[in-house]
């Protein structure tokens, strides 16, 4: 597995993580009929609270963000972005890790939506999350604290 480590995010990391979510979620997107190459970024951008997202760094470089945000009953994990050059290298599951770890020890429901069709449900799947609903677009899944 890469070095990894994760850092409080800032404003000023915006354009970064909307450049990467770009990305990221292109092939989803342009599969599912969905991509606009303004609109990516700019729901990023309108949804993006640096008080709840961390940037993740590998080797010292940006790599990714993640979003914990409290939200009722539970914690919604969201703008969860990796550079793709690091997937399959065990550092999205040691994030993913990290961040459910703080939430079981809190006692804290998680919860989600992936885009239908999307590689990154396995790893969600695996962490211990399932369905609670799905559309053509959109699967939302929960996880118990353990």
């Amino acid at each position: 597995m890469t070095d990894w480590e994760m850092r409080p995010a800032t404003a000023a990391d915006v354009e970064a993580v909307a450049e990467l979510r770009a990305v990221v979620m292109r092939p989803d997107l342009e599969r599912l009929g969905r991509y606009d190459d303004h609109r990516v970024r700019q729901r990023l951008r309108d949804g993006f609270e640096p008080a709840h997202t961390w940037t993740i760094e590998a080797a010292g470089a940006f790599a990714g963000c993640v979003a914990l945000r409290p939200a009722g009953d539970a914690h919604w994990l969201e703008h969860f972005y990796l550079d793709p050059a690091l997937h399959g290298r065990g550092v999205g599951t040691a994030v993913l890790h990290t961040l459910l770890d703080r939430c079981d020890r809190a006692g804290t429901r998680v919860r989600l939506n992936v885009l239908s069709g999307s590689a990154a449900r396995r790893l969600y799947e695996r962490a211990g999350f399932v369905t609670e609903s799905e559309d053509p677009v959109d699967v939302f899944m929960v996880r118990e604290p353990a």
